[in-house]
């Protein structure tokens, strides 16, 4: 501390009582400033702004970079502060969204505590690879290329326990908060981690026991992710497809075909039908070799537990909610009414 080194060198000096008084007020009054300095906030501004302390820098540049930035009105007294307070040495790297409506001690505080800012990341149910590489591209974490080469890493896809040659499918989807050091890898770590929290044992117990491996399941529920919206329906459309694919029965399914297509222009055509390509459900005879999307838990549990039902087709009403049959005389007569006459 600063006051009993003054007092030593008082003593060593042997100077007059008078003036030791003098002198021992006027630092007191000196740590009685910074004190009260650090209490009161700059400003009543409550905007964040945002300050990145680099790996090594040093604590005048930090003080200097809040002063510029209008968080502090005082480098000098915040250096002075921190010193005092024995901080100045124990602030953590990072990015940190800081206001001048917060007290110099608070902000030191929040700093020497590492309290970094966390950018929160939404995935949505059904996106699928290109689209999440657009969403953490945005967020400020690599370009979309560099996503995309680490999630399509089959060595890397290996390590995380999943039995496909990408990540597709497997990013769970729901809200993440990433600081901003955090990799690319890292943040794929934390969504395929989420996805096995979720996707238990017992999941994979029953998967299992129907037949299914694991990545078929996750393949069949993206489809059924992508085909409907409706909750309810989905263990509809998960047993028109389970009772296709065990009648030998195309799935016949439009997302897995677009999925197929480099550069698909939003309108699907007969020729977009008849491309050859592994996802093309109209030509083969069976699941596709992987997810199109990343399904949520709804579609998960569907794709697993389909409705007890001998539907073979459905057709869009054009509401968000489809029309089921189980012979194609029906469903001709709904594709009709439902698609024909719209």
């Amino acid at each position: 501390m600063i006051f009993p080194k003054v007092i030593n060198f008082i003593k060593n000096k042997k100077i007059p009582l008078l003036l030791f008084a003098v002198v021992i007020a006027a630092v007191s009054l000196f740590i009685l400033d910074i004190i009260k300095y650090a209490d009161r906030p700059s400003g009543t501004d409550e905007t964040l702004k945002y300050i990145v302390v680099e790996k090594g820098q040093g604590f005048q540049k930090t003080a200097n970079s809040l002063k510029e930035a209008g968080i502090i009105n005082n480098s000098i007294k915040f250096r002075l502060y921190a010193r005092l307070k024995r901080s100045d040495k124990l602030i953590k790297t990072g990015e940190y969204a800081l206001s001048s409506s917060m007290s110099p001690a608070l902000i030191l505080d929040t700093m020497v505590k590492g309290k970094v800012y966390l950018h929160r990341i939404t995935l949505p149910e059904g996106y699928n690879l290109q689209q999440i590489a657009g969403i953490i591209s945005e967020a400020g974490f690599g370009t979309k290329e560099e996503f995309l080469k680490i999630a399509s890493d089959p060595l890397f896809a290996h390590e995380k326990n999943i039995e496909a040659k990408t990540f597709e499918g497997y990013l769970y989807p729901d809200t993440y908060f990433f600081s901003k050091g955090e990799t690319i890898k890292s943040i794929i770590s934390a969504m395929v981690d989420k996805f096995w929290s979720v996707y238990s044992l017992k999941w994979k117990v029953r998967a299992k026991a129907i037949g299914f491996s694991t990545n078929e399941i996750i393949t069949l529920a993206s489809i059924i992710e992508k085909e409907t919206a409706a909750k309810d329906e989905r263990p509809l459309i998960s047993a028109v497809f389970h009772n296709r694919l065990r009648l030998g029965m195309k799935l016949e399914t439009d997302p897995t075909v677009i999925y197929g297509i480099k550069n698909f222009n939003g309108n699907i055509t007969r020729k977009d039908l008849l491309e050859v390509t592994p996802y093309n459900t109209y030509i083969i005879d069976k699941l596709p070799p992987g997810p199109i999307a990343s399904p949520g838990y709804a579609s998960i549990e569907a794709a697993l537990y389909p409705a007890e039902t001998s539907y073979l087709f459905f057709v869009s009403k054009n509401d968000g909610t489809h029309f089921f049959s189980n012979n194609f005389n029906d469903h001709n007569n709904a594709v009709k009414k439902y698609q024909l006459r719209k």
